[in-house]
């Protein structure tokens, strides 16, 4: 739901940053890269509950997140690009996770466990859309620079970057918190099913049926 509120708020600083990283010669896939290494070293942080630590790489990593998009717009974008993107994200989120269920087994590990299980169902229904959409021709005009299908929902970027950062902020409270969060990703995934059964199934020479 925040997602395209916040994007005209960093749009002008990722876009003048962007244009310094292109004309140091550094590429967007780099940035992609380089982001996501400094993610996956929040996790060990985590671990040890050093969660301020955790905070500050988190919010490096979605910085660079935002800005391997913009210079990707400024360099031209790719295919390979944008799958490495997602890719990256999905691993990152479940890390983040992880971290915080290697930090207090005891009390975190349940809900940690749930919270990447309703990240399957988010993620499998947004990455299925954007399959189909695709098949289909159907352009996205609410993010039309993503690489790809952008089905909305309550859960997307900004809203779990805020839940990391109170995961961060409070982590006392992880367990109830994932919970919570793991219940709107619930709610995500619903709809986004009934959105696609509303888009796919008006033409059916082109629906599968699985065994």
């Amino acid at each position: 739901m925040l997602d395209r509120y916040a994007i005209k708020i960093i749009k002008a600083p990722l876009d003048y940053s962007a244009k310094q990283l292109d004309n140091a010669g550094l590429s967007a896939n780099q940035i992609t890269l380089i982001g996501f290494f400094i993610g996956l070293s929040a996790i060990p942080f985590l671990a040890f509950q050093q969660y301020h630590v955790a905070l500050a790489l988190i919010l490096l990593n979605r910085t660079f997140d935002g800005l391997d998009g913009a210079l990707a717009r400024r360099q031209g974008c790719s295919d390979f690009g944008g799958y490495l993107d997602i890719v990256c994200d999905f691993i990152f989120y479940s890390g983040i996770v992880l971290g915080f269920a290697l930090a207090a087994p005891e009390q975190n590990a349940v809900a940690a466990n749930v919270l990447i299980w309703t990240f399957m169902g988010t993620g499998s229904s947004f990455l299925t859309f954007a399959i189909m959409a695709a098949k289909r021709n159907i352009d996205n005009t609410v993010y039309p620079h993503k690489s790809l299908y952008y089905l909305g929902g309550l859960t997307e970027g900004t809203e779990t970057i805020a839940t990391f950062v109170l995961f961060c902020l409070f982590p006392q409270h992880f367990a109830k918190l994932a919970f919570i969060f793991a219940a709107l990703c619930s709610i995500t995934t619903v709809t986004r099913i009934l959105a696609a059964k509303a888009t796919f199934t008006d033409n059916r020479g082109t629906n599968n049926t699985a065994a």
